[in-house]
């Protein structure tokens, strides 16, 4: 995909290629590294309202997965591998050693998150702190889907269906799909607070077969291999090390009752901490003063520490 608009004045542009995949990133900041990874349907876009503020206290690595955005589309396989967070995690260690970084932080919102904890258990020499963003490991999330969960999180089991369900149907539609998508998980239930330029590279995401291809390969392997190396982890009493600031939204994650941070706590050695955000599922464009407000004092602490 062509990158539509520049929201991220002043920052570099590069793209790395890693062992299996050429990822696009933008880089800027001073500080401390710190890996933005962003979830469905979402590019790296997702962060720009953030960036600016958070770029005064870390060094941003700010890229787009693979399929997404402007990175490259992978072949698919049978056992869903291309796509599962493990690989994922692998080419963000290979761009952050790429760019000199050998210990880094690391925030993922949705899909992103899941990359974050598997590079933080995979990898738990290189990540020095995580930031999942509204999100529980995806285990988690399998163990505890209700009825009235499975009807609001649809998507997990419709993007996992075997090829080419999924992709004929959002094929046919793809700019309503990713607009009801985005609205329906927004506390207003509206496209409002996202920006039209964030938006022109949401629709455009969807409008290429190869790219809504790997999206679906994405939930394929949360439906499957993903899941498996989760529930490997557990069984081995593998834990994420690092400390670890979840962020969650009030009108997503948060509905119904939901305690995120006892979600966490299984999965999380030490230091475990959070704050909810009065938010739908996109924290960082809904209610981006409140976000960095919650996250900057995490943020602080880890710098001064150095």
């Amino acid at each position: 995909m062509n990158v539509i608009a520049d929201l991220f004045p002043g920052f570099a542009e590069r793209r790395i290629e890693t062992a299996g995949a050429e990822i696009f990133l933008r880089t800027g900041g001073t500080g401390p590294p710190l890996l933005l990874l962003h979830g469905y349907p979402m590019t790296h876009v997702t962060w720009h309202k953030v960036a600016p503020e958070l770029a005064r206290y870390c060094t941003l690595v700010i890229p787009d997965t693979r399929g997404y955005g402007a990175s490259s589309v992978p072949a698919s396989d049978a056992e869903h591998m291309a796509y599962s967070k493990r690989t994922m995690a692998q080419d963000f260690l290979e761009v952050m050693r790429a760019l000199g970084h050998s210990r880094f932080m690391v925030a993922g919102h949705d899909r992103g998150g899941r990359v974050g904890y598997r590079l933080a258990l995979d990898h738990a020499e290189a990540v020095s702190a995580f930031i999942p963003v509204d999100i529980v490991p995806t285990a988690e999330a399998w163990r505890r889907t209700t009825v009235e969960r499975a009807i609001r999180a649809y998507h997990w089991a419709f993007l996992a269906q075997p090829y080419p369900l999924p992709e004929r149907l959002i094929a046919k539609e793809p700019v309503f799909y990713v607009e009801h998508t985005l609205k329906s998980w927004a506390r207003s239930g509206t496209l409002s607070h996202f920006s039209a330029e964030a938006l022109a590279h949401y629709r455009a995401l969807l409008q290429e077969p190869d790219r809504v291809h790997a999206v679906c390969e994405d939930y394929r392997a949360g439906a499957t291999i993903d899941w498996r190396h989760d529930e490997a982890d557990m069984a081995a009493g593998r834990k994420i090390a690092c400390p670890t600031f979840l962020l969650w939204g009030s009108d997503y994650l948060g509905r119904g009752g939901a305690k995120p941070l006892e979600a966490w706590r299984a999965w999380c050695s030490n230091d475990l901490s959070g704050a909810e955000i009065e938010s739908g599922h996109f924290l960082a464009e809904e209610n981006p003063k409140d976000t960095l407000t919650a996250l900057l004092p995490f943020l602080r602490a880890y710098k001064d520490a150095r």
